[in-house]
């Protein structure tokens, strides 16, 4: 089984705009509403693409009575822990003729549910894959994942994991079996500013080099690399479209590389499938479903 963590998802409540003027009222032409957060969008493609995985995370209050079940409507298995104050956060996109976000803070966490999220972690088995996504609230303690993949280590499960800085740092010398910085994260590893493959590969052999088993790194508009875990290089380049979202095109590349290297056991097969999933995100107004995803895989 696969298991998405979301330490903190929100409610995205996205307004469309013909401009956006400060400091007067503005009115929307026309509003939508999804739920996510970067550990959900992977489960979100994950059933997209046929497999089945559970979203464990926190929620609090009305809006994270709303996530948990507009989740589990989607079909996808859920394992939140209720958050006994608070409320999980909306995240405000106003799209104009630029994107604005307005990211909410979140609810806190305390130390004993943050207990009960650890004791439900506990409970994967061997073969089980938990993906690590996203930042981690102020509240939680900053090396959760390391104390994580600690806690873990020697029980047989897999790791992927989505995160940057020293957050994704601490988690290296437990041997994820995946991390996937894009290429600016990378680069914020190491101090340094990277343009392309070529600035890009080096320092995705250090991570390699670090511990992590798989490197896969997200180049935008030029597609991704791979460094494997028998220390081959792989890349493909992205196909050409019209961009319209870069929300989650992250997420869906890191679910799609996951689903295709566990159907195919080949890592260049899944970086292409990779590539076209998170392109097809890139095409569409949200999450891509699975015809797009398909369908530009089929053609690349």
């Amino acid at each position: 089984m696969i298991y998405t963590l979301t330490l903190n998802p929100a409610v995205d409540y996205v307004m469309h705009l013909d401009r956006l003027c400060d400091g007067e009222i503005n009115r929307s032409g026309g509003e939508e509403i999804y739920f996510g957060g970067k550990g959900i969008n992977v489960s979100i493609i994950l059933k997209e693409l046929g497999i089945s995985s559970t979203a464990l995370g926190f929620v609090a209050g009305f809006t994270g009575e709303a996530i948990a079940r507009g989740v589990r409507d989607m079909g996808i298995n859920t394992d939140f822990v209720q958050l006994k104050s608070g409320v999980s956060r909306i995240n405000i996109k106003l799209k104009s003729q630029l994107e604005t976000d307005i990211n909410g803070a979140g609810p806190k966490i305390s130390a004993d549910e943050l207990l009960e999220l650890i004791n439900k972690i506990k409970l994967l088995k061997k073969g089980d894959i938990l993906v690590l996504s996203g930042n981690i609230p102020k509240n939680v303690p900053q090396n959760i994942y390391s104390q994580l993949l600690e806690l873990l280590n020697d029980s047989g499960v897999l790791f992927a994991v989505d995160t940057e800085g020293e957050q994704l740092i601490g988690t290296l010398k437990y041997r994820p079996f995946l991390v996937k910085p894009n290429i600016h994260e990378l680069g914020a590893v190491f101090g340094i500013k990277l343009e392309g493959a070529d600035d890009a590969l080096p320092y995705a052999k250090k991570l390699h080099d670090m511990g992590a088993q798989n490197v896969l790194v997200s180049l935008g508009e030029a597609g991704a690399l791979l460094i494997d875990e028998n220390s081959s290089y792989h890349r493909v380049a992205a196909p050409k479209g019209k961009l319209l979202n870069t929300t989650g095109a992250g997420d869906t590349m890191l679910a799609a590389f996951l689903a295709d290297y566990l159907k195919n056991k080949n890592y260049k097969n899944a970086l292409k499938f990779a590539v076209a999933a998170g392109s097809a995100t890139a095409f569409s107004n949200t999450l891509a479903n699975a015809h797009k995803i398909y369908n530009i895989a089929e053609n690349m």
